[in-house]
């Protein structure tokens, strides 16, 4: 799938979480291609420098690689003030970095394990979302895309805590919206399963629920983010805020 959008983003620096895999690479390419500069963040520094330094390579674009775990209120702040730095802005923030880890039963579930769960889906994107959306409406505005999951309306035993998290975070998106408006857009992409590298540890029998549950019948493939990214990342948007779009293959 390519989608035609040369130079849409141009002049605007984008700051993507979880920036260097998944969808998160794919939406830094895709921000690339329409002439954004980069802010890719990830837990792995390698993986970032990697991503930067393909996006320079193809797009002509500048990328600053930086090392961060969202899930840390000191890393977070960080992370923004290594973006300003280098860039002196940032106009779209895309929360995306999430981690849902497996457990083997509901009372297995440790402190650590939550706390970091909802660390990493929603104290980080608070963060980020407080302290960049008030920069933000404090200059020339910008774009927040908030990255959640159909676990947040569609709950399951296999991954509560996320779930809870993610349904916080559609919460986030619409009071953001409300703090922030009318300069600062907050929308968020609510997705269904990818066919990412996280599909590797599908526990059995998700592929089957998919073909049967799912409309589509199949699991999303990782470009099929892109649509619903620039559009909300561009002026496309510009009478949307505090909303969630479904992107779940029409899950039942």
């Amino acid at each position: 799938m390519t989608l035609q959008t040369s130079d849409l983003l141009a002049g605007r620096v984008a700051l993507v979480t979880g920036g260097s895999r998944g969808l998160g690479r794919e939406m830094v390419a895709a921000f690339a291609a329409a002439g954004a500069d980069l802010v890719i963040a990830g837990r792995k520094l390698d993986s970032c420098t990697e991503a930067a330094a393909k996006v320079r390579a193809e797009y002509g674009v500048r990328a600053l690689p930086v090392a961060a775990n969202v899930g840390d209120w000191a890393d977070c702040d960080a992370l923004i003030e290594a973006a300003y730095g280098e860039f002196g802005r940032v106009d779209i923030l895309v929360n995306n970095a999430g981690i849902a880890p497996l457990y083997p039963s509901l009372d297995a579930v440790g402190e650590s394990l939550f706390d970091k769960v909802i660390g990493v889906n929603l104290r980080g994107p608070f963060r980020l979302c407080a302290e960049i959306g008030t920069r933000m409406a404090g200059a020339d505005g910008g774009s927040i895309i908030n990255i959640s999951s159909v676990a947040a309306i569609r709950s399951d035993v296999i991954a509560l805590p996320y779930s809870a998290a993610k349904a916080g975070l559609n919460n986030l998106t619409e009071g953001f919206a409300q703090a922030f408006g009318p300069k600062v857009r907050v929308n968020g992409i609510q997705c269904g399963p990818f066919e990412t590298d996280i599909a590797k540890a599908w526990p059995d029998g998700v592929r089957e629920k998919i073909a049967t549950e799912f409309a589509m019948g199949r699991a999303g493939k990782p470009e099929e983010i892109i649509g619903a990214a620039m559009y909300f990342a561009s002026d496309a948007s510009s009478f949307c805020t505090g909303s969630t779009l479904r992107l779940d293959g029409g899950v039942r």
